[in-house]
């Protein structure tokens, strides 16, 4: 499936996520999943761990951005591409773009992390900021690429997008199946959902009766909300989280239509339980995993799921973060947290 418009009136499927994988061969990472670590004791359950900080550009979205733009007409690559991003969707477009020979702008909140802003820069995208209380990134976004006939590359609400995304949860299903196992649950991080609902439509292939769960820091948990309501809910404004890469006002019209239907339900964590698993991962596991990242594995940490006699795969989604906001989160994890339910 391919297009030039980044929305079109099909939802994505599974086959979509198996085609995505094929054009990602060779050309992202596979990330490991790791098992047996001391969750298994902490939850009483199997705890499966998807690592893509150790993904090219330190999380998934290089996926979906690789995905939509190799199938960009020969016209539209000259074109060049439009998107906007709080830092990681940026750089996952920045490094597709390099990698393809597309000029590429990013549209970035002025107050992203400064670790996204030069990383971005150094993939050689054209970085321009905003503020994003007072405006618009998605107006910015629409006039550059009508200015340069540019083709827009939304973050999430996009059919190709969504099945790049979707490859974590191919891959982690395929993964589990070389150790024989099959997850009874599936968490992961949500921001406006595509990565929730490309993973949901390959693990539900796979298993029709695994559990696939959204995790999103309590300020913004409009995807919670949604769900149990059966309708996009948005986020109040003025909210604030340490999650700068979960901060979609809604579900997007297309990730919703997926999750509904696919997902089992919403989970949502405090900063200070992100900070603890942020803290947990490092100490455990001796890997950097950036607020939005942890998410998934804040909600285990802290029992929002029952993991007890479960096999439960958990995305850590990224690990992209500032060095002043990780060492505060080290030191604001390093007291216990979390009692064991094992």
């Amino acid at each position: 499936m391919s297009s030039d418009d980044p929305l079109t009136d099909r939802l994505p499927v599974a086959a979509d996520v198996r085609d995505a994988a094929h054009r990602l061969a060779g050309v992202v990472r596979e990330t490991p999943l790791l098992a047996g670590t001391p969750l298994d004791e902490f939850t009483g359950g199997r705890i499966l761990l998807k690592l893509e900080p150790l993904q090219l550009t330190g999380s998934f979205k290089v996926r979906g951005a690789f995905n939509r733009l190799v199938q960009l007409s020969p016209a539209a690559r000259r074109a060049g591409v439009v998107a906007f991003s709080s830092g990681n969707h940026a750089q996952g477009v920045a490094w597709a773009a390099r990698r393809l020979g597309v000029p590429a702008t990013i549209v970035m909140p002025a107050d992203a992390p400064r670790a996204k802003l030069e990383n971005t820069r150094a993939l050689g995208a054209e970085v321009v900021t905003y503020d994003r209380e007072t405006e618009s990134r998605e107006e910015i976004a629409s006039r550059i690429a009508a200015e340069r006939r540019a083709t827009v590359v939304p973050s999430f609400d996009d059919p190709d997008i969504i099945a790049g995304q979707g490859t974590v949860g191919l891959e982690l299903m395929q993964q589990a199946a070389a150790l024989d196992l099959v997850p009874d649950d599936v968490v992961v991080c949500c921001s406006g959902g595509g990565l929730v609902s490309g993973c949901a439509l390959a693990v539900r292939d796979l298993a029709p009766a695994a559990r696939v769960y959204t995790a999103e820091p309590e300020a913004f948990d409009d995807a919670r909300r949604s769900l149990a309501a059966g309708r996009r809910e948005r986020n109040q404004p003025g909210g604030r989280s340490i999650c700068d890469a979960l901060q979609a006002p809604s579900p997007g019209v297309l990730t919703f239509e997926l999750m509904r239907s696919l997902l089992a339900g919403g989970l949502a964590v405090s900063d200070d339980e992100v900070r603890a698993a942020m803290a947990w991962a490092w100490r455990h596991l001796k890997v950097v995993v950036e607020p939005g990242g942890a998410v998934a594995l804040a909600a285990v940490l802290a029992g929002r799921l029952d993991a007890r006699g479960r096999t439960v795969g958990v995305v850590v989604s990224g690990g992209n973060v500032d060095r002043d906001v990780f060492c505060a989160a080290l030191e604001a994890g390093s007291q216990p947290a979390f009692t064991p339910r094992g």
